[in-house]
């Protein structure tokens, strides 16, 4: 069977679908003819019709076939013919080179993205390591400190360690697994002040029997208000609300506004010793504590994992067995665990760096504002500068507690006080004869020739002041109608507008409160009046309005007696510094050594 005819005008080849044209090829075009071949392989010549060639031929075969005739096999199918072998075009290969060049770009793409994605994915997986709550939770409005002359600002953290039993690790690590679920305590609390300069850093660690007032705190988490307590052991606050609440603690018992807490609980403190390889500590004698677990030789000994632990949790195995030899162990602790941070290959050995990572981000809970790693290393930045012998630790100095002597203490009213003014005014614990530097000596902007404008406060018939009788401790009643005789006293100075407080109140040292930053001229002016030291004046989140707490120090007269440091006046008092040199722990020290319970050696 025959198809069809070709149209007019169109070779067979082309009605067939068959695209035709010259392969370039001397010998193979128009049956053979090298000269025709020759003149159209590119363009035809002036006299040509442009002639459209014909297939190449099979040797046995004259001309093309059409579909079904010769070159057809007996069921119509082409078959090897001359048609088909016109459809095969010839392709010239790729050199191996391009085909390499793409390969590798291709693979190379594949790979930088997949390391972007699994980059961005890791820091966000680390991210989500990381616990967030709030760094208040009573609402205190402590305003930030302001900007030296030359712009710069202190920066204040504070450290907590929680005795949390929640979880199968921490419930094991910590022993007493049916506290597991129960309230929380912060037993390692650590003020950390970083100078505005960065030039020191100054770190106050508060035994956690310490009893101080806990202002109302609000649970982030669940609504639940807890009422303020007036005394209470420090370590309490972090289950009045979490790590806010203790800030707030420390913002109204120092008066220094905190910027950012960090809080890591038992399997934190772990994984963190072994990520950074161990850390050194050294006791002067052999220890055995059944209390803690820890059991160390005497001498220097790199601790880490559950060992790190128990060295934080001893206390009846150093020192006297009080929670002041426990603090220095801890204090002696995080020193040296910085010092090894510093010196770590951990943090330029990439596998190492990602185990560090992954146990710090897993370990913290910290305030919002640092809540990613992103945060967190800008803050390293911002601290890795400080020289490590410019790092000094001390314990708050404390007493006895009137009302218990023998279980829990109080700060040392007049010592403490000392050292929280040093960190509202940036001065050094190595350096406490230096003062801020003056702005008309500075050269920058707001020096000299351009003062600083002072606060101004306000006349006194305007301003409202609250005078609370706190004159009664443990050991002695409070002297009646105290709080009337001062009031008394304010108002004929021209502070009609003072009024007695009957909130209860129990001070060694008398205070004077105020609760926002523009409050702060009036507290100083009342002071100034009434002979007050400057440093009993303070911000407060647990006062509304200027309040006068007169305190034992001032149980009678209208003016505030003759400052106690005066020898004749109180001879039995220690007129020393706030810090004896001997008790500051600096990294300029060296290696240094717990002293050992002698009922606890082996």
């Amino acid at each position: 069977m025959t198809g069809p005819p070709p149209r007019a005008g169109m070779s067979g080849s082309e009605e067939w679908g068959i695209s035709v044209r010259r392969s370039g090829i001397r010998g193979e075009d128009d049956g053979g003819s090298l000269n025709q071949g020759h003149e159209t392989a590119g363009r035809p010549g002036p006299d040509a019709a442009a002639p459209v060639p014909g297939q190449r031929r099979a040797p046995d075969a004259g001309a093309p076939a059409p579909p079904g005739g010769a070159g057809s096999d007996p069921a119509g199918d082409p078959g090897p013919g001359p048609r088909r072998k016109a459809q095969r075009k010839r392709k010239k290969p790729k050199p191996r080179w391009r085909r390499i060049l793409v390969w590798t770009a291709g693979s190379l793409a594949v790979l930088i993205a997949a390391v972007a994605v699994a980059g961005y994915l890791y820091l966000e997986h680390l991210n989500d390591n990381i616990t967030k709550r709030d760094r208040s939770a009573g609402g205190s409005d402590l305003a930030p400190p302001e900007p030296n002359a030359n712009g710069e600002t202190p920066l204040n953290i504070l450290l907590l360690g929680s005795d949390s039993r929640d979880g199968e690790e921490n419930s094991e690590l910590g022993g007493a697994s049916d506290l597991a679920g129960g309230p929380v305590r912060a037993d390692v609390q650590m003020l950390l002040h970083a100078s505005a300069d960065r030039s020191n850093i100054s770190l106050i660690s508060i035994p956690r029997d310490t009893q101080v007032p806990i202002p109302e705190c609000t649970d982030p988490d669940t609504g639940e208000v807890y009422p303020a307590d007036e005394s209470a052991s420090i370590n309490t606050a972090l289950s009045h609300g979490g790590p806010g609440c203790v800030v707030d603690t420390w913002q109204d018992l120092t008066g220094v506004y905190i910027h950012h807490f960090m809080m890591v609980d038992f399997a934190g403190v772990v994984d963190m010793a072994d990520a950074v390889g161990g850390v050194p500590v050294c006791v002067t004698d052999n220890v055995d504590d059944p209390k803690s677990g820890l059991r160390l030789e005497a001498g220097e000994t790199t601790i880490e994992g559950e060992q790190a632990l128990q060295w934080l949790r001893t206390r009846k195995g150093f020192e006297d067995g009080s929670d002041i030899g426990r603090t220095r162990a801890q204090q002696m602790y995080l020193s040296n665990m910085v010092e090894e941070l510093q010196s770590s290959t951990s943090l330029t050995n990439t596998t190492e760096l990602m185990g560090l990572a992954e146990a710090a981000t897993s370990a913290l809970t910290v305030n919002h504002e640092i809540g990613s790693v992103q945060d967190l290393y800008n803050l390293a930045g911002d601290l890795r500068e400080v020289p490590n012998d410019r790092i000094n630790m001390v314990t708050l100095p404390w007493l006895p507690d009137p009302a218990d002597p023998d279980v829990t203490i109080i700060p040392d009213p007049a010592k403490s006080e000392e050292i929280f003014t040093m960190l509202r005014d940036d001065i050094p614990l190595d350096d406490p004869d230096a003062r801020p530097a003056d702005p008309e000596e500075s050269g920058e902007p707001g020096g000299e020739g351009s003062e600083s404008p002072e606060a101004t406060p306000d006349a006194p018939a305007e301003v409202e002041v609250a005078v609370r009788n706190g004159t009664g401790t443990a050991l002695q009643a409070p002297v009646s109608g105290r709080a009337g005789v001062i009031t008394g006293e304010l108002q004929r100075l021209g502070w009609t507008a003072a009024a007695t407080d009957t909130t209860a109140a129990s001070e060694e040292t008398t205070a004077l409160l105020y609760p926002d930053i523009a409050d702060q001229a009036n507290a100083e002016a009342v002071a100034e009046a009434l002979g007050v030291p400057h440093g009993a004046v303070r911000a407060s989140t647990a006062v509304d309005r200027v309040t006068l707490v007169i305190g034992a120090d001032w149980r009678e007269g209208v003016a505030y007696p003759a400052s106690p440091a005066d020898p004749t006046e109180d001879p039995a008092r220690d007129d020393g510094p706030a810090v004896d040199e001997e008790d500051i722990t600096s990294g300029k020290d060296g290696p240094d050594c717990m002293e050992v319970n002698p009922a606890y050696t082996w």
